[in-house]
């Protein structure tokens, strides 16, 4: 029998599928920013309401190292975290903004190899909110999707007419297997 699953080995499965997840929406991310050579652009925002990449990664690092710091035992909302400080346009260049990001995907990656398949229940809290440690994983694979899209929005606004796409380009169907 194909691809036959035994049902106790749903959870780690499930672990390794989601950081696998996390891994692809980080290089997507990584694949954007690197198309933005004038560091001066990284603070660039549509609007006064929007998040230029530098804010939206300053966030993300600052939600992951507050999440994910002793995930287990504490809650998910530190109180040494500032998080309006996050919305502050203070990265001034690539390698300060390389910096910030890979320090919280560092925490969050760790953090989440470490889990096992029989802490998937577990409560955790955010915010004083009691979650399953598999509500909290889908609640940050939500937000940080959403993030790492935005990321990638600004950066093709930024590049417009020399924007690589990350993916396959339209009107590039790829070719269809017989299959």
């Amino acid at each position: 029998m194909e691809n036959q699953v035994n049902i106790q080995n749903v959870p780690s499965l499930y672990l390794q599928n989601v950081i696998a997840n996390f891994k692809e929406l980080k290089q997507s991310a990584e694949k954007a920013m690197a198309q933005i050579s004038d560091e001066t652009k990284l603070n660039w925002a549509p609007n006064e309401e929007s998040n230029s990449i530098a804010v939206i990664v300053k966030h993300l690092s600052g939600n992951m190292i507050s999440r994910w710091t002793d995930f287990l035992t504490t809650d998910g909302e530190k109180p040494d975290r500032d998080r309006d400080g996050e919305f502050e346009g203070t990265i001034h260049s690539k390698e300060e903004l390389l910096d910030v990001w890979n320090r919280g995907w560092d925490v969050f990656l760790h953090s989440l190899s470490e889990l096992k398949g029989e802490d998937l229940l577990r409560t955790v809290y955010i915010r004083q909110q009691p979650h399953s440690v598999l509500e909290a994983i889908q609640r940050q694979l939500s937000h940080y999707s959403g993030h790492v899209g935005q990321i990638i929005y600004v950066a093709k606004m930024i590049q417009d007419d020399a924007w690589q796409t990350l993916t396959i380009p339209r009107r590039k169907t790829p070719p269809q297997s017989d299959v």
